[in-house]
């Protein structure tokens, strides 16, 4: 699964939305909307206002039960031309308390538009959300190792479900209506409430698979849409798409080899194929108590390493080296879980495809390793939704092709990303892709070339070429 966005994580121990502003509420936003009483949002130091919105717990039974969403607003300080809809992804997260955080990085866009944001469904008051919640205990759990027998595999069905029903049976409703695709008639939902003809909107990390999923549900309605730093969740081909994931991992890696090559680590190659071989025998010891990493473990912190380019690969040389010896303890991450994990995936067990049995993930398993020698499955789908196998809700929004007739979109990315998004994009005539040639996640907020070229499209729909640089 994606990690979550890095501005979340940075936000999250900040973000405190606790106290009610007192304020004038102001009904409606254009002529033909439906009325949102906009108020002063919750600790309000920036000017944002916020209004409640009333959608379906359960798109299907529009009629039944509904939820609440808590959207955000930062209204253009000119002459306002239209809203574009943004969502920081996660996946989801209290996009409130995210643009109350930095709000100088929409300054240009606002200019000419009206900012608009949600607390996304489902991620309450836990994430320091303001919309409905589950009342889960969202905790981290490490990434289950590959089942070696139809047992293993069994286990890890029971394990998984038993984490997933303590969630589940929370809010039965809400936890079976959370995917992507739930997010996109939310966001439909807003589009009509703010009175917009179409939609304007920038979706990063995950939120790109929000976007995805609009554009397959609602072509019609969509005037820009921007993906940054997001995957493929629209291949014509899901197994094709899982393969690019595994060779964009192993391009991280060639990177740092060919770093060593014109450095002093070019012993590190031939080492790095020998301890992954010796780990997947015998896990390698570090000096924390009771951690010892198995091949897949160093294969995934090794990915994470390369990916953040040069400023970590002499790093990531002397812990393989030092591994190499027998001691791991230079994988061992300085904070948080001991190994590599991540959030229950209430959201992502609903999106991608899961091994249906052992056999099936035993092949997806060896293919990758086919094209990716140094770090086989690690970092991709395949080991992501290893802790969805079991889970109690079928995957109700599954990667599915764009529609034709959308208009242009606007993608972009960094290393691997880029070329994820362009695989999204290529479905969709004269779109283009923004390419940043090194390490990051999402464009937007750190590389001010392709801010000013995502904001003139949103603003005018005036792409840049086709596969830009910045």
């Amino acid at each position: 699964m994606l990690k979550p966005l890095a501005i979340l994580q940075a936000v999250l121990s900040t973000a405190l939305l606790t106290t009610p502003a007192a304020a004038t509420a102001e009904t409606g936003t254009r002529t033909g909307s439906t009325a949102l009483a906009w108020q002063r949002c919750p600790n309000d130091k920036i000017g944002m206002d916020c209004a409640d919105l009333q959608v379906p717990a359960d798109w299907q039974k529009p009629e039944a039960r509904t939820i609440t969403l808590k959207l955000g607003r930062l209204k253009s300080t000119g002459a306002s031309e239209g809203s574009v809809l943004i969502a920081y992804g996660g996946p989801g997260g209290p996009g409130v308390a995210l643009t109350q955080s930095n709000p100088a990085m929409w300054t240009e866009l606002r200019k000419r538009m009206d900012v608009i944001t949600w607390d996304t469904r489902g991620y309450g008051e836990q994430f320091k959300g303001l919309s409905t919640g589950l009342a889960c205990a969202w905790t981290r759990i490490p990434l289950p190792e590959v089942p070696r027998d139809d047992a293993d595999f069994g286990r890890l069905s029971d394990t998984n479900r038993g984490y997933a029903e303590a969630c589940r049976l929370k809010d039965p409703e809400l936890f079976a209506n959370m995917s992507s695709a739930d997010h996109a008639r939310d966001m439909e939902a807003i589009r009509k409430a703010l009175g917009d003809d179409e939609l304007n909107y920038y979706g990063a990390s995950y939120a790109g698979f929000y976007g995805q999923a609009y554009a397959r549900l609602f072509p019609d309605r969509i005037r820009t849409m921007v993906l940054d730093g997001t995957w493929n969740h629209s291949p014509a081909d899901w197994d094709k798409e899982v393969e690019e994931m595994a060779k964009s991992n192993e391009q991280f890696m060639r990177r740092f080899f060919t770093w060593c090559a014109a450095n002093d680590c070019r012993d590190v190659p031939g080492l790095w194929r020998s301890l992954i071989a010796r780990a997947d025998r015998t896990p390698i010891p570090t000096k924390t108590a009771n951690v010892a990493y198995t091949t897949r473990d160093l294969q995934s912190f090794a990915v994470s390493f390369a990916r953040q380019g040069s400023a970590a690969w002499p790093k990531l040389a002397g812990a393989i080296r030092k591994a190499a010896e027998g001691d791991a303890s230079d994988f061992v991450p300085a904070r948080g879980g001991r190994y590599p994990d991540q959030a229950t995936g209430v959201t992502e067990c609903a999106d991608w495809p899961r091994a249906a049995d052992r056999k099936e993930l035993a092949a997806t398993v060896k293919r990758l390793l086919r094209v990716a020698p140094s770090v086989g499955a690690a970092g991709t789908i395949a080991t992501g939704t290893l802790a969805c196998i079991g889970w109690p809700v079928p995957v109700t929004n599954p990667p599915a092709a764009l529609p034709k007739g959308l208009p242009p979109l606007l993608g972009a990315g960094a290393w691997g990303e880029s070329d994820a998004v362009e695989r999204v994009l290529s479905q969709v005539p004269s779109s283009a892709t923004i390419h940043h040639d090194g390490p990051g996640h999402t464009l937007y907020g750190f590389n001010g070339c392709a801010r000013d070229h995502i904001n003139r499209y949103l603003a005018d729909r005036t792409l840049p070429p086709r596969k830009t640089k910045c």
